[in-house]
């Protein structure tokens, strides 16, 4: 028990203010969810439809990124803290580039749109919003890099400060872009792009403050010195970075997918869609900053040489997840007319939704089975097998059986949007089914490594 506590305590240190930061994130995008939805129903759907594009992108790009975490945690736990300052720099020569490639990316993602039977008038929307979320994008790969490095390093604080302070200057930001205030004209589900891409760019030049002036960050020397892009560098954020990004790209593809599958129902069911989906990703907050932390603490015990405590602390976050995940089940059970209020006023709307959000209670469990093994091999820098795993059980499996109940049903009889709700649980639990025993073979193997060879006789 006190070996348990013990963990927890060194867990929930490092993911406490990550779910802190996670909620302010989300709540950021509730803020443009709830202000879209006040706005009209198409604007809301607008919305939706440009999330759909826009979020799988950024993870496909920004995913190299996200390899800083598992790269900054083990040179850590080893205390080669110069050398993080050195990986670091070289890095940012690649969100630079992501940065460049991911504004035309988005100017561009509208040409897709015509290959589903959507509204012309949330299309028009939709491609506001994705030419004004461009603009934030450039800043958005070099604050994820910088945020990488600082929950590397276990300062995850820093982050969850300006995550939360960001989440706050939303807010203005939406009401006034949206409605049109000061001078400002209306401008409907289009505001809210407008309003995340000055909010990110500010929450860059904070945490580039923050870096320089707080001492915790000072034996890294990240800024003390200019360093040219490395090959080398560059090539292993690719390498563990990339499956990342691709396997995040599939994850949000299968709910970007989901959302594209249904757009033809109309838009009150893409409505309702898109807040049940809002609802459960609020509440996958718990599990996933739980799964986020164990990339921190994994890397610190792999870099310590600790790798039996690194076993240790995988199996507890696996733990932590699934009752944090029991415990999301039961608030959405019980609370869900209530949320669903939060976000629509419409009618249609909302009976709807109230029906999708038991779906989403039920796949709470098999998603927060899954962010805890897959959080922990990141610690251990595994990605290429996981990043398999979730083609297989999302693009192979959940999105066609999702289709076929959504149109054809069973026996003939079409299940409209719960189908393919019933599609994306069936991916989850096919997927959790697969990272937990990888989770075991992975981390057995790297003890099994690091043992001594027993001497020849």
């Amino acid at each position: 028990m006190k070996k348990l506590i013990k963990e927890l305590r060194q867990l929930l240190k490092i993911g406490i203010p990550i779910f802190g930061s996670q909620i302010s994130y989300m709540g950021m995008g509730v803020t443009d969810t709830i202000v879209a939805g006040q706005a009209s129903a198409l604007d809301l759907s607008g919305l939706a439809i440009g999330n759909a594009l826009t979020m799988p992108i950024y993870f496909l790009f920004g995913g190299c990124l996200f390899a800083v975490t598992p790269i900054v945690a083990q040179l850590f736990g080893a205390r080669k803290y110069e050398e993080i300052g050195e990986k670091v720099r070289q890095i940012l020569w690649l969100s630079l580039v992501i940065g460049i490639t991911g504004f035309f990316a988005y100017r561009n993602l509208s040409a897709v749109i015509p290959f589903f039977d959507i509204d012309p008038e949330i299309t028009i929307i939709s491609d506001g919003y994705l030419k004004a979320m461009s603009y934030g994008f450039f800043a958005n790969m070099v604050f994820t890099c910088l945020r990488c490095y600082s929950e590397g390093m276990g300062l995850t604080l820093p982050v969850f400060w300006i995550a939360f302070v960001g989440m706050l200057l939303n807010i203005p930001l939406d009401i006034i872009f949206v409605y049109g205030y000061f001078g400002i004209p209306p401008m409907g589900g289009v505001g809210c792009g407008i309003a995340t891409s000055i909010n990110v760019i500010v929450g860059m030049l904070v945490l580039i403050l923050v870096i320089l002036k707080k001492k915790d960050y000072a034996p890294t020397k990240l800024f003390s010195k200019f360093s040219k892009p490395s090959k080398q560098t560059t090539l292993e954020a690719v390498k563990l970075g990339f499956p990342i990004g691709f396997g995040l790209f599939v994850e949000l593809s299968m709910f970007s997918g989901a959302a594209l599958i249904i757009g033809s129902l109309g838009a009150s069911v893409v409505g309702a869609h898109t807040v049940a989906i809002n609802i459960a990703s609020v509440f996958f907050m718990l599990p996933l900053s739980i799964g986020l932390a164990a990339a921190t603490r994994v890397g610190n015990l792999v870099g310590e040489s600790d790798l039996t405590q690194a076993q240790y602390a995988a199996y507890v976050t696996v733990f932590v997840c699934f009752l944090g995940a029991c415990f999301n089940t039961l608030c959405i059970l019980l609370l869900r007319e209530n949320l669903v209020a939060l976000y629509s006023s419409d009618v249609e709307v909302m009976a709807i939704a109230v029906n999708l959000l038991l779906f989403a209670a039920i796949f709470q469990i098999p998603d927060g089975l899954q962010m805890g093994a897959l959080g922990s091999l990141r610690g251990y820098k595994d990605t290429f097998a996981p990043m398999l795993m979730l083609i297989v059980t999302y693009w192979l499996l959940a999105l066609p059986v999702g289709y076929v109940l959504v149109y054809r049903g069973i026996l003939g009889n079409a299940l409209g949007a719960p189908g393919i709700w019933i599609g994306m649980i069936a991916g989850l639990v096919a997927f959790s089914a697969l990272i937990l025993p990888r989770l075991r073979y992975t981390s057995k193997k790297f003890i099994l490594k690091a043992s001594p060879k027993p001497l020849l006789p």
